[in-house]
């Protein structure tokens, strides 16, 4: 499929800035914690396969998932190290963990039974509850936690916990990390006087890593800030590290039209022109993830270094721009709808505040028609970058 890169629409994959990352976050765990990258959902939309195949280039060994798919998928283009699945899979599945050495989640003691049932042996980490609710056994169900390990055909690699305070920069959200921390290393303890092996522990994901990266355990379960985000522009002051955009979103101008004062264009004519107007069509919609709630200037686009505001509806394949003050704009320029043009730049955040939401959701639904390409910061870009800090976040 390479041959039809930047075609129409596609997405960069800064790798040097993916390096760049790792290393930051690294350095804040603990010698003894390893990163284990959240790969799921496409990598955030980033392309799963390439992200973790530079990963494993970088020595990094452990990933975690959302579906025995994405796990399946890792497997087949030859990802090596601990994959592990944080959600459900259905029991009737149990050899396809074990044919691809996926490492399952326990949600609870049932679901435990229900694999245990199963007679096939396969490599499993108990989630325990210590506030989310959502999935796992509550920490303070010892009895349950021991059924689980009695499950013979269940080998246990680990134990982990998630934080559901979504703002560590606050001293509630702090304190209810530290009290879920203690919850769970206690319980950890418990299990290990009575006689239980759990080779690894876990409990950070990207917030808590950056805020709290003390707790941290055997691994910490980088997912957004891997990839130089964060979910809204006020956390970044609050992160603290220098942390840099993998992926930027490009899509090619089809064509550039005129269209006199008082015209409409696009579904329904919701883009009226208030002066004689030249129109540029991108090729892109929200069939590729771009979305609609952009549409009638709510976004826009970088081109030659300046912004050209989105009219009209956003349509599956195709989004008008309006280039009256871009005048050297033709055919065949490329529109930036996340990244840099010039002295300009549209991050993740920008699009997610225009959109109403935050920049996990932006990333993760970038359609998979969109071709993913790994490119290198140059040694100029990247010291231009150094130079520049966090300034143009």
């Amino acid at each position: 499929m390479t041959e039809f890169y930047q075609g129409r629409a596609w997405i960069e994959l800064d790798i040097t800035a993916l390096r760049h990352n790792v290393e930051r976050l690294q350095a804040l765990l603990n010698p003894d914690c390893a990163l284990m990258p959240a790969v799921k959902a496409n990598a955030y939309g980033h392309g799963a396969i390439p992200i973790a195949k530079e990963l494993n280039a970088l020595g990094i060994r452990a990933f975690c998932v959302a579906s025995i798919l994405e796990g399946v998928e890792l497997r087949q283009n030859g990802i090596l190290g601990e994959i592990l699945i944080l959600g459900y899979t259905h029991p009737q599945y149990a050899p396809l963990l074990a044919q691809y050495r996926l490492t399952q989640t326990i949600l609870d003691h049932t679901y435990a039974l229900a694999l245990n049932a199963c007679k096939q042996t396969i490599d499993v980490q108990i989630k325990i509850d210590t506030g989310m609710h959502r999935l796992g056994t509550s920490y303070q169900n010892l009895a349950e936690l021991q059924q689980i390990f009695a499950c013979r055909q269940l080998r246990v690699t680990g134990a982990y916990t998630h934080l559901y305070e979504d703002d560590l920069t606050l001293p509630t959200g702090r304190a209810a990390a530290l009290a879920q921390g203690r919850a769970f290393y206690q319980t950890v303890d418990r299990l290990k006087a009575l006689g239980y092996r759990i080779p690894k522990v876990h409990i950070l994901a990207s917030s808590g890593l950056l805020h709290c990266p003390g707790i941290g355990g055997d691994y910490g379960r980088v997912g957004i800030a891997l990839y130089g985000q964060m979910p809204v522009k006020a956390q970044w002051k609050s992160a603290g590290v220098d942390l840099r955009p993998v992926l930027s979103l490009k899509a090619r101008i089809s064509l550039i039209r005129d269209i006199a004062k008082g015209d409409g264009a696009g579904y329904g004519h919701q883009f009226v022109a208030r002066r004689d107007t030249k129109i540029a069509v991108a090729t892109i919609g929200y069939g590729d993830g771009l979305p609609r709630r952009l549409s009638n200037g709510v976004g826009a686009a970088l081109i030659r270094g300046q912004t050209a505001p989105i009219i009209g509806r956003i349509c599956m394949d195709q989004t008008l721009l309006d280039v009256t003050d871009i005048p050297a704009v033709v055919p065949g320029d490329i529109a930036v709808f996340i990244g840099k043009s010039g002295s300009k730049e549209i991050t993740a955040c920008d699009v997610a505040e225009q959109a109403g939401t935050i920049s996990n959701e932006i990333l993760s639904c970038l359609s998979h028609r969109l071709e993913r390409t790994p490119v290198q910061t140059t040694a100029r870009q990247h010291a231009q970058l150094l130079a520049a800090g966090s300034s143009a976040l």
